[in-house]
C-alpha cells in the first residue's frame, strides 16, 4: 500500500507500508525515472561503435596511432555503456529488528546490507559541499564503525525526499531529531 510519493525530474519516492495494520516494516524507496534521452544516446554509441569497428577495418594500412586511439576511444564507449546503474534504492525500516538497505542495479543485482537496530546510534541528515556542487546525504552512525554509513551509497536524492526517511529512522531508533530544523522545501536559516 503506498502511503506517499514525491517526484522530481530525476527522482521518484515512494513510502509504502507492508503491513498496515501493525508497525512491522515500513519501506521508503527512492527509484530513478527513466529517461528518453539515455536510450537515444546509448543507440547513438552503438553506432558510433559500429562505425569505428569499419573504419578500423578500412585503414590497415594507415597509422597505428590512429588505430590505437580509436581502440581506446571504443574502449571508453563500451565501459560507459557497461557501467553500473542503480534503478533504485530502498531503506525497510524494521523498528524491531533494524534497517535493510537494498540497492536495485538495471542489470538486476540487489545489493542488501542489513543494520541490526541496536547498533544504530543517530540518524543523520548531512549537507555535503564539493568545490562543484552542494547536496544532502542521510547517513548513520553506528555502534563500533569508524565512519558513517551512508544510506544511499549511489543515488543523491533532494532534502525533501530525504527528511521523511530520515523522520522515520529516527522513531525506528529512538533517537531525537530537531524537527524544527527543516521544512517542506529544505532546512530553515
Amino acid at each position: 500500500m503506498v502511503e506517499s510519493c514525491i517526484s522530481n525530474k530525476i527522482y521518484s519516492y515512494k513510502h509504502e507500508c507492508k503491513w498496515p495494520n501493525s508497525e512491522a516494516a515500513d519501506v521508503h524507496g527512492i527509484i530513478v525515472r527513466k529517461s528518453r534521452s539515455k536510450g537515444f544516446l546509448v543507440f547513438f554509441s552503438a553506432l558510433l561503435i559500429l562505425a569505428n569497428a569499419v573504419l578500423l577495418f578500412l585503414i590497415k594500412d594507415k597509422s597505428i596511432a590512429v588505430v590505437f586511439w580509436i581502440f581506446i576511444w571504443d574502449v571508453l564507449i563500451v565501459k560507459l555503456l557497461l557501467r553500473k546503474r542503480v534503478e533504485k534504492e530502498s531503506v525497510v525500516v524494521m523498528p524491531a529488528l533494524g534497517v535493510q538497505l537494498e540497492t536495485h542495479y538495471v542489470s538486476g543485482n540487489i545489493i542488501r546490507r542489513f543494520v541490526p537496530i541496536d547498533k544504530i546510534l543517530k540518524p543523520v541528515l548531512l549537507e555535503c559541499v564539493t568545490p562543484v556542487t552542494c547536496y544532502w546525504s542521510l547517513s548513520l552512525i553506528v555502534q563500533e564503525e569508524a565512519e558513517l554509513m551512508l544510506v544511499f551509497k549511489e543515488l543523491r536524492p533532494p532534502v525533501k525526499m530525504l527528511v521523511p526517511i530520515w523522520k522515520a529512522l529516527c522513531a525506528a531508533t529512538g533517537s531525537e531529531g530537531s524537527l524544527n530544523t527543516f521544512t517542506e522545501d529544505g532546512p530553515c536559516c
